[in-house]
């Protein structure tokens, strides 16, 4: 049975947040978080909110029992899956769940609302589970744009996994915040033709919220979705760099530019 420190990590990741934003949204200091992680308080108070705030077992949390992260969506993709129901139903089987509870009254109508909003043909049957040594990373139907910008929708929503081996990503030295974190998304335009073409396909690290030295980014700036190649210009500015000459680079105020992911991978082989 795994440590509670670890179980805490875990339902971190699966919440897709850093340790500063689960102790902001938990309502306690990210030394907290961090000792809990290091296994320094194993009697915290907070496991209850850490839990509804990841969306995890309170159960699993605690004491390991009952289902680990993702366990009940999982099972309900399958069931949905092979009845060929809506997103709706796939959200309300996952809803019933005892994870599913343990989200916000508003988490949940927000979550229903989105899948009501979908039609059935926007979700592709998932694969095969994935293996030892391979990796589920979840297709995201979001097109970000890579020309003159493109608004985002306010969710993304998983209409196929691909499953990629581990041991691939690492010979092309490929690293990751954590695998719950990977995603594949498509990119859309001609501003970094050259680097990324036109509906490539894109493994990107949802871990990564904030500038991480130069690279390729999945960003908003100006309202707009965009993947631009970043450059911090001074500690207040920043740059967003077209690989395309025949696009404009600009310079922006670096608290205008909100990071959603870093690419990682474009899935030509060239390495962001």
């Amino acid at each position: 049975m795994s440590h509670l420190k670890d179980r805490i990590k875990q339902a971190r990741d699966y919440g897709g947040l850093t340790q500063k934003q689960l102790a902001e949204r938990v309502g306690v200091s990210q030394p907290v978080i961090s000792q809990l992680e290091r296994g320094d308080n194993l009697q915290s108070v907070h496991l209850l909110k850490i839990a509804e705030v990841c969306g995890v077992d309170p159960s699993w949390l605690s004491s390991g029992s009952g289902e680990g992260p993702g366990a009940a969506v999982e099972r309900a993709d399958s069931a949905v899956s092979a009845a060929g129901k809506s997103p709706a139903d796939l959200v309300r089987a996952m809803l019933a769940t005892r994870a599913g509870k343990a989200l916000s009254k508003e988490a949940r109508e927000r979550l229903l609302g989105a899948a009501e909003d979908q039609p059935a043909s926007t979700f592709i049957p998932a694969p095969a589970a994935a293996t030892k040594g391979e990796i589920v990373i979840p297709q995201y139907d979001i097109r970000a744009s890579m020309g003159h910008g493109q608004v985002a929708p306010d969710y993304a929503e998983v209409v196929r996994n691909v499953i990629v081996k581990e041991s691939y990503l690492q010979e092309n030295g490929i690293t990751f915040t954590s695998p719950a974190h990977l995603a594949m998304i498509t990119g859309w335009g001609q501003s970094m033709e050259g680097t990324i073409n036109d509906k490539d396909p894109l493994i990107v690290d949802r871990g990564v919220n904030e500038f991480a030295g130069d690279g390729i980014y999945v960003l908003t700036w100006n309202d707009h979705l965009y993947i631009k190649r970043l450059q911090m210009v001074s500690k207040d500015t920043i740059e967003l760099i077209s690989d395309n000459p025949k696009h404009k680079d600009r310079e922006v105020p670096l608290d205008s530019v909100t990071i959603h992911a870093r690419v990682l991978l474009i899935w030509n082989a060239k390495k962001a």
